[in-house]
């Protein structure tokens, strides 16, 4: 079992999570049960799956969750080009989010190839 708070990666996809909260709170009202919600949902499930990852007993069972963590990674980025298209995300705001989730991504592909290889 490993401490989830001691990864960076873990620290870092918090902080996106907290950063989304804040850029969708302006987003319509109307989409308050629609994208507004999914985005938060799709943030929120990387350090949720990376900590649950962390918490189980084995490195398959890990790696099973940062595979998870990753495919909400790839929804996230999507979700973050239809709230820029909406115009719902400033270009700047889309730029800061999206270049940190980048190298959110590449960090989890970096941690999911460590613990397959220690399978």
């Amino acid at each position: 079992m490993k401490n989830f708070k001691d990864l960076i990666i873990w620290q870092r996809s918090h902080q996106l999570t907290l950063g989304i909260y804040k850029a969708s709170a302006s987003f319509p009202a109307e989409e308050k049960f629609g994208l507004t919600s999914q985005i938060r949902r799709a943030s929120a499930s990387i350090p949720t799956n990376i900590a649950e990852g962390c918490g189980r007993q084995s490195d398959a069972e890990l790696h099973r969750f940062l595979i998870i963590a990753m495919g909400s990674a790839s929804e996230l980025e999507y979700q973050f080009i239809l709230a820029k298209d909406l115009l719902y995300l400033s270009e700047s705001s889309f730029l800061l989010l999206n270049n940190e989730l980048m190298e959110i991504k590449k960090m989890l592909n970096v941690y999911i190839q460590k613990v397959k290889r220690s399978l």
